[in-house]
């Protein structure tokens, strides 16, 4: 059973860094792209970033480009979200996703496209 465990977050004041982590566990030889979403209260859940399989490519939403770095360790068994620089509008429940297939390669920017969810972790930023 695939598992998806996210961790880091916490409240911070605008212009503060955070760094979230996921953790895959439940599959071998990890050769699967990961994406952060994240949802605030009375809004749509947004795509924040997604890594490749094999790290090669990253993807980022506009509203968080040039401030947040997706990456990841282990072939992908753990990711990592650096956020730096946030911002009050960034406070919502951000979610580590992955789509069931190796190799993946398509929409990063879908949600449906992801399979496997974790629980979330929240972010809180100040002003």
């Amino acid at each position: 059973q695939v598992q998806l465990i996210e961790s880091g977050g916490g409240l911070v004041q605008a212009g503060g860094s955070l760094r979230l982590s996921c953790a895959a566990s439940g599959r071998t030889n990890n050769r699967y792209a990961m994406g952060w979403f994240r949802q605030a209260p009375g809004k749509e859940r947004e795509f924040v970033a997604a890594i490749s399989w094999n790290g090669g490519n990253t993807y980022y939403a506009d509203s968080v480009k040039g401030r947040f770095t997706i990456s990841g360790d282990n072939g992908m068994n753990t990711v990592y979200l650096q956020m730096n620089s946030l911002k009050p509008e960034d406070t919502a429940s951000y979610y580590c996703a992955s789509p069931r297939n190796k190799y993946y390669s398509g929409n990063y920017y879908d949600g449906r496209e992801y399979d496997f969810w974790g629980q979330g972790t929240q972010v809180t930023v100040s002003s």
